[in-house]
């Protein structure tokens, strides 16, 4: 049994209506991240100095050294891009990514987010790579950047976010469980539940492409009003969707060593007054959209077919392929996760085995199949499926003359082609099943044998959607 652990479908075609409040068609969350004084530098502690997300192009760590052109562009976010930043903010509410130990360097900077209302998350103790990490020194990690963040700030956060994570950080957030949020992942457009890691997790996505750090990476921005333009495009495109019934979600992530340059907080003051002039415009923190989220979608149990044994898997889907468990019982053995856990999903993993099994196991499932309106039907022998299905088209409602014309086409297209007559009934009255029996029983075997196949397949599907969403 093989299970894959990535969500490839999400809320697919038809995601959830937002609600946002006010009947708002956009919610527009801006993220600051403060990590200046939390970069890696040997008087922290690290081995080398920093190398991400500055003006020096192509950086490199300097190991054992200090690097002091890499601190002073650092030491500019602190010093000036966050206030010039906080002028411009100070009467929206944003969400502040906080690196632990930078707040505790920052305790003007601190004072000041939280006289503009701004929350502050947890950006994890350090600004540095987790990727390579031991899973309990990242656990350790967490613990010590909660109880350094609730010293400085005298809140404990309610959002976490690491950034530069490992494979671990989420399972390891959530199994804190002291966050509303947790907001490493780029997966959405709107905020879903994660319920991998033993609990309900909300998740808030981030983003990457509506981000000042694409100022400081060779495929980015160069100027400011690159950036403006494209949180323009970003916010028209889902502005539109919310007009039509979709709202979503626009994440904007800046960084005060980067969007608070003067050339590039231009470009960005033009695009909050572009958003903020449009009507039905949220403006609002990472833990307001948490709570609405949680409040309007509370996590729902479900029923989770990729996880569950090969028995339970057999006992809810073994008769979705008439009287031919074996398909469910090898379907269980494919390479599933949670794109599975919907009727298509399942659907899927069931035709394969149907498709690739050979001709006799197929046809031994057309075999399988009840005539229609014959004799098990009138010895009330049909599964409870069948039952249902031919009773949805009126076959249990034949006059005597109807019923005595299935019984002779019937006969007359289990002689010719060695299974019974199957269509998938639902949708259908006893007038159109009729026609496509006689148009049907001309046709030569092998064309009929693909046609009763892909007939199988769609009643598989449609009693799958009964029992799942």
């Amino acid at each position: 049994m093989q299970r894959y652990p990535r969500d490839m479908t999400g809320y697919g075609a038809t995601p959830p209506a937002a609600n946002w409040p006010g009947g708002a068609k956009i919610a527009v969350q801006i993220v600051l991240n403060y990590e200046e004084g939390g970069e890696n530098n040997i008087l922290h502690g690290d081995a080398a100095s920093e190398a991400f997300l500055s003006e020096i192009t192509a950086a490199q760590p300097w190991p054992g050294q200090r690097h002091w052109n890499m601190e002073s562009i650092y030491e500019y976010g602190a010093r000036a891009g966050f206030w010039r930043l906080h002028r411009m903010l100070g009467h929206v509410p944003i969400t502040v990514f906080g690196v632990a130990s930078a707040l505790a360097r920052a305790p003007e900077q601190v004072a000041a987010m939280q006289e503009a209302g701004w929350e502050i998350a947890s950006h994890g103790l350090k600004w540095v790579e987790h990727k390579d990490m031991d899973p309990e020194e990242e656990r350790a990690q967490i613990a010590e950047a909660l109880r350094l963040h609730t010293e400085v700030t005298g809140l404990a956060p309610r959002g976490w976010y690491t950034g530069r994570c490992s494979m671990h950080t989420v399972q390891l957030a959530t199994q804190t469980g002291k966050f509303d949020y947790i907001a490493d992942s780029y997966a959405d457009d709107l905020p879903y539940w994660d319920q991998s890691h033993g609990r309900d997790q909300l998740i808030v996505p981030y983003t990457l492409d509506c981000n000042d750090m694409r100022f400081a990476i060779p495929a980015g921005y160069s100027a400011g009003d690159q950036f403006e333009t494209y949180i323009k495009d970003s916010f028209d495109a889902l502005y539109e969707e919310g007009l039509n019934g979709a709202p979503k979600m626009l994440s904007i992530g800046l960084h005060c060593r980067l969007a608070g340059r003067p050339g590039r907080a231009a470009g960005l003051k033009r695009a909050l007054d572009y958003m903020a002039a449009k009507d039905g415009v949220w403006f609002a923190t990472r833990l307001q959209i948490a709570q609405h989220w949680a409040a309007t979608h509370p996590p729902a149990a479900r029923t989770r077919p990729s996880a569950m044994s090969q028995d339970a898997f057999v006992a809810a889907f073994g008769g979705i392929f008439e009287h031919s468990p074996w398909i469910a019982e090898r379907a269980h053995g494919l390479e599933l996760g949670a794109t599975h856990d919907t009727a298509r999903g399942v659907h899927a993993a069931l035709a394969r085995v149907f498709r690739s099994a050979s001709e006799e196991d197929r046809l031994g499932v057309l075999r399988a199949h009840p005539d229609l309106a014959g004799k098990l039907a009138a010895a009330k022998r049909l599964t409870e499926d069948s039952t249902q299905e031919q009773a949805s088209a009126g076959l249990d409602m034949l006059t005597d003359a109807e019923r005595a014309r299935f019984q002779t086409l019937n006969a007359a297209y289990t002689e010719k082609f060695g299974f019974p007559f199957i269509i998938a009934v639902r949708g259908h009255d006893k007038a159109s099943i009729m026609a496509a029996f006689e148009r049907r029983i001309a046709h030569d075997r092998d064309t009929e044998f693909a046609e009763a196949c892909r007939q199988v397949e769609r009643i598989a599907e449609l009693r799958l959607r009964e029992k799942l969403p």
